[in-house]
C-alpha cells in the first residue's frame, strides 16, 4: 500500500483500493487513508464523485463521438522557448485519452498533423465535438473552417459545444483537470519535447493502469477499442448527383449563381458545393458533401 502510494501520490484511497492485488485483501478507503496518514503520508483531496452523477451521458460504444479542445496553455522554464499548448483528443464512451500532443501553438496545421497521427493509430471516429473558435470554428461567422472540411471530407460528422457552456465536453474538462493536478502543476519543461516525453509516459499511465470512478475503477483501456474506419491513403472525393448545379468555391470563399456572387465561407476554398432547391420559393440550400453549409436567397437583392 505504501509502495503504490509512493508510485502513484496524487492518487487517493479509492484508486489506491483499485490496485490492490484481492490476494492480500481490499481494506477499505477509509481504512487506506488511516493506514497511509499513521506512516505521515499526505493524501490528496478525493475529488471524484462517488456514484454517477444523474443525467451523466455517454455514447454507447468507442468511437461514437470524440472530444477535442485545448489545454490552457503554460511557460516552458525555459523562456526563449515559448509556451506549451496541451492538445487534448478524449473518448466520450471510454475515456480513453486519443491524443496528448505538446504544440507550439493553436493553429490549424497543429492539429491536423496531430489528428492525422492519431486516425493512423485508432481509425476515425463516427463524430467529434469541439468548440466554436479556431482553429475548429469560425465563431461569429455561421460558416466552416478549413479543418472542418477535412473533417467532413474523412467522413467525420462534426459538432461544436454551444459558446460559454463548457459542460458541453465535460469528460475533455475533467481529463485537463486531472492532467494539471497529476502532471503540469508538479513538474516544469524546458521544451516541447521535454513536455511531450512526459505526457506520453503520462498518458499511457492514464489509460492502462489509472482506475476511474465513472468506469468502476477500471482503467479507460478496458472499455476501448480502435475504430474500424482506417484513415484513408488519399482523401475521398467530393460527389454528386448527375444533372446537380455544383459550383467550386473561390479564393474569397464566393460562389456565382444566376449571375451574381453569394459568400459561403472561406474554408471551403476550391471545395465543390451543390446548390438545391428548397421548400421556400427563391431559397437554395448550399451543400458541402451531406451538410448544408450556407443558404442563398436570389429575392434578396
Amino acid at each position: 500500500m505504501l509502495a503504490l502510494h509512493e508510485k502513484y501520490p496524487c492518487w487517493g484511497a479509492r484508486k489506491l483500493k483499485a490496485l490492490l492485488p484481492e490476494a492480500v485483501g481490499k481494506p477499505h478507503p477509509n481504512t487506506i487513508a488511516a493506514i497511509l496518514r499513521r506512516h505521515g503520508r499526505q493524501l490528496v483531496p478525493h475529488v471524484d464523485q462517488t456514484s454517477p452523477a444523474k443525467g451523466r451521458f455517454e455514447h454507447e460504444d468507442p468511437n461514437s463521438l470524440w472530444q477535442m479542445d485545448f489545454k490552457g496553455h503554460f511557460a516552458l522554464t525555459n523562456s526563449a522557448a515559448g509556451r506549451c499548448h496541451p492538445l487534448t483528443v478524449l473518448d466520450d464512451h471510454s475515456r480513453f485519452s486519443l491524443c496528448l500532443a505538446a504544440c507550439s501553438g493553436e493553429d490549424r496545421l497543429q492539429v491536423k498533423a496531430a489528428l492525422t497521427q492519431t486516425f493512423l493509430m485508432y481509425g476515425l471516429p463516427q463524430r467529434i465535438t469541439c468548440d466554436n473558435g479556431a482553429p475548429w470554428g469560425t465563431a461569429g461567422h455561421g460558416t466552416i473552417s478549413r479543418l472542418e472540411v477535412w473533417l467532413i471530407r474523412l467522413g467525420i460528422r462534426v459538432s461544436h459545444s454551444r459558446p460559454h457552456h463548457p459542460q458541453t465536453q465535460g469528460k475533455d474538462e475533467r481529463f485537463h483537470r486531472t492532467l494539471k493536478r497529476e502532471l503540469l502543476a508538479r513538474y516544469g519543461f524546458g521544451s516541447l519535447d521535454a513536455c511531450q516525453d512526459a505526457f506520453n509516459a503520462w498518458r499511457d499511465q492514464y489509460n492502462l493502469v489509472r482506475p476511474h470512478e465513472a468506469l468502476g475503477q477500471q482503467a479507460p483501456i478496458t472499455r476501448y477499442q480502435p475504430s474500424a474506419r482506417s484513415f484513408p491513403t488519399h482523401l475521398p472525393p467530393v460527389e454528386y448527383d448527375d444533372g446537380e448545379t455544383v459550383r467550386t468555391v473561390q479564393r474569397h470563399g464566393q460562389i456565382s449563381f444566376k449571375g451574381r456572387s453569394y459568400f459561403v465561407g472561406e474554408g471551403l476554398y476550391q471545395e465543390p458545393v451543390a446548390i438545391r432547391t428548397s421548400d421556400q420559393d427563391g431559397i437554395f440550400n448550399v451543400i458541402f458533401c451531406d451538410r448544408e453549409v450556407a443558404q442563398i436567397d436570389i429575392n434578396s437583392r
